[in-house]
């Protein structure tokens, strides 16, 4: 079994930062893309931005330029640096990672339980 915590959110005023973390624990072979989506309130959940286990990144356009993505694969833990926060980025933040238990198995989505954050106006 793999679990997902993520850590970082809170409440921030808009243009600050916040930087979310996601590890990841259990039986684990080997991570490919790990992700960050987001839920805003009322609405559908999000990609964020996408780090492959090569080091390629991609950002949705809302965050390009604030948002950073990043990887530790020796820790199995994802980072979302989030720069110059405006209102509109206030959701839920979900990690996502797709895992493999063994050499065997194919890579499966596992997903954290959120952090949410809030940036004021």
């Amino acid at each position: 079994q793999v679990q997902l915590v993520e850590s970082g959110g809170g409440l921030v005023q808009a243009g600050g930062s916040l930087r979310l973390s996601c590890a990841a624990s259990g039986s684990i072979f080997s991570i490919n893309e790990m992700s960050w989506y987001r839920q805003p309130p009322g609405k559908q959940r999000e990609l964020v931005a996408v780090v492959t286990s090569g080091g390629r990144t991609h950002y949705d356009d809302s965050v390009k330029g604030r948002f950073t993505i990043s990887r530790d694969n020796a820790k199995n833990t994802v980072y979302l640096q989030m720069n110059s926060l405006k209102p509109e980025d206030t959701a839920v933040y979900y990690c996502n990672q797709e895992v493999a238990t063994t050499g065997w198995d194919k890579h499966i989505d596992y997903w954290g339980k959120g952090t949410l954050v809030t940036v004021s106006s």
